[in-house]
């Protein structure tokens, strides 16, 4: 069982930046892949971007590529979300994962965060 927590939603001007983080206290979180995904009011909620246990190969969204970077700190238990040139077709609930593997299909994610707003405002 790992129980995930998101931190770092908020509302933030477009073009602006933020940070999320996904924390858990247990140590088998580092052996997890992490995926980050949103859900917007009346919408689904889709992928965002993904990372393996060890860092070392990531996926994103075409939506959010190359202005997100997923990254971990696995001494600190951490995976975070950079969030760049943020749009106002960005706010949403954003919401962590952990699973087996790292990939864009929420079924693949056993464990799930309770999400952060992010808000972008025009």
């Amino acid at each position: 069982q790992v129980q995930l927590v998101e931190l770092g939603g908020g509302l933030v001007q477009a073009g602006g930046s933020l940070r999320l983080s996904c924390a858990a206290s247990e140590r088998t979180f580092s052996t997890y892949a992490v995926g980050w995904f949103r859900q917007a009011p009346g919408s689904e909620r889709e992928f965002v971007a993904a990372i393996d246990w060890s860092g070392a190969t990531t996926s994103y969204a075409d939506s959010v590529k190359g202005r997100f970077t997923i990254f971990r700190d696995n001494a600190k238990n951490t995976v975070d979300l950079q969030m760049n040139s943020l749009e106002p077709e960005d706010t949403a609930v954003y919401y962590c994962a952990a699973g087996q593997v790292p990939t864009m299909y929420r079924a693949a994610y056993a464990y799930w965060g309770h999400g952060t707003q992010v808000t972008v405002s025009s």
